[in-house]
């Protein structure tokens, strides 16, 4: 089954029938190779905490999907680990993300904000994904790991060419990862020689100078291997921008469809907490987990997928199953929105996500804030084309410092 196309542009009509006819079905995976799709809740959310599931690409069968080639520098990172190795390295950069940490960094967040809504002005029109939504989710991550100013917009593209790769352009991905490669290396060899008060420096130094073991082998209790070091920090960078250009320009495309729920926003900020565990579950970052590979034959939905094929696992499906979430259609800033799995569940809950969080709440309540006037405008949003990432090209807007007197 080709569903690609529809996915894309209309991905929730499709959901609801697969849900109904065909909860575990066979499809054309992204690469054009054949994966199972699963699309109910209960299915879906005991998938993505069912260690028989692997995210180790070396389980998976001969000629199957194994998602993004990267080289092995970059390839040794949490989306393709099971435990032991993901726990080791899940724990030594946890400390980084835990709440009490994002708190500190919601003042900054804030600052980078206001400054990014400085530069639109009082009024006009803009591109919201250009000028707000994906540049303050990468000022905020490579401050964090310590990228200089001067290389941020290079990330954004070579990012931006994986996410949603160019068909006439099929060398760009490649030249995108080994520009990205290049980077980190030069990168981590300027740390190592200058260290600085961020969180790569605090890796490297872990990789160079930590543990029990004294070559510095991936077996460590408290070590990375070169490799593991470099895949973590491309993760981090990468996964910490993607996810949350997507949660930010998600959130403000639903509410400009949702002018009321806006304005309700607006009138009681201490409401956008909720409202963004809502705006997370009603249109997602991601449309699929990671891809599984089953260690042995297991049964899902009474459907029988053998070990080795790949299981993609549909969250915003399970998102809008109304086995779930009642009226999941509709957005509801007081539905009860416990367990939706936007941001994932079990050991590979997304790391980010209390950042994730705090930086679509601070993006939201700056600009309502900011802009009493806050409109669409032409040309409509369009979706990237991607299953990887749910997420627009763009977002034109109307805006205006001054509410308008009609």
């Amino acid at each position: 089954m080709d569903l690609q196309g529809e996915l894309i542009e209309h991905p929730h009509p499709v959901y609801e029938r697969l849900r109904d006819s065909a909860p575990v079905c066979r499809i054309t995976g992204t690469d054009g190779t054949p994966a199972w799709l699963v699309t109910r809740y209960d299915d879906v959310r005991a998938a993505l905490a069912d260690p028989r599931l692997s995210l180790d690409k070396s389980h998976a069968a001969e000629g199957g999907y194994r998602g993004l080639s990267l080289p092995p520098a970059l390839d040794a990172n949490l989306l393709n680990m099971d435990p032991p190795d993901h726990t080791r390295i899940r724990r030594l950069v946890s400390r980084a993300f835990t709440p009490r940490r994002t708190e500190q960094l919601r003042t900054p967040i804030r600052a980078t904000a206001d400054r990014l809504l400085d530069a639109l002005g009082p009024a006009g029109t803009a591109d919201l994904v250009a000028a707000y939504a994906a540049p303050l989710p990468i000022v905020v991550i490579c401050d964090l790991l310590g990228v200089p100013e001067d290389r941020r917009l290079d990330f954004r593209t070579w990012t931006d060419a994986l996410i949603a790769p160019d068909p006439s352009r099929p060398r760009a991905a490649k030249e995108a990862v080994m520009a990205m490669l290049g980077f980190f290396t030069e990168l981590m060899a300027h740390k190592r020689s200058r260290p600085g008060d961020d969180l790569l420096s605090d890796l490297i130094a872990v990789r160079d100078g930590g543990g029990s073991d004294g070559d510095g082998a991936a077996g460590g209790s408290d070590r990375l291997s070169e490799d593991e070091l470099m895949s973590l920090a491309f993760l981090i960078l990468f996964a910490g921008y993607e996810n949350t250009v997507q949660l930010i320009g998600n959130a403000i495309h639903t509410l400009l469809e949702h002018p009321e729920e806006l304005e309700r926003l607006r009138k009681d900020p201490s409401a956008l907490p909720a409202a963004v565990e809502e705006l997370a579950r009603y249109e997602g970052p991601a449309p699929l987990a990671i891809r599984r590979f089953p260690t042995e034959d297991i049964t899902i939905a009474g459907v029988t997928v053998p070990a080795g094929e790949t299981v993609l696992l549909s969250l915003s499906s399970a998102n809008r199953d109304p086995a779930r979430f009642p009226r999941p259609d509709l957005l509801d800033l007081d539905r009860d929105t416990s367990g939706h799995l936007a941001l994932g569940h079990g050991i590979h809950y997304c790391l980010g996500a209390p950042l994730a969080r705090a930086e679509t709440e601070i993006a939201l309540a700056a600009l309502l804030e900011r802009y009493p006037v806050l409109e669409p405008a032409s040309p409509a949003p369009r979706w990237r084309p991607s299953l990887r990432a749910r997420g627009l090209t763009e977002l034109p807007v109307r805006y205006d410092t001054a509410r308008s007197p009609h």
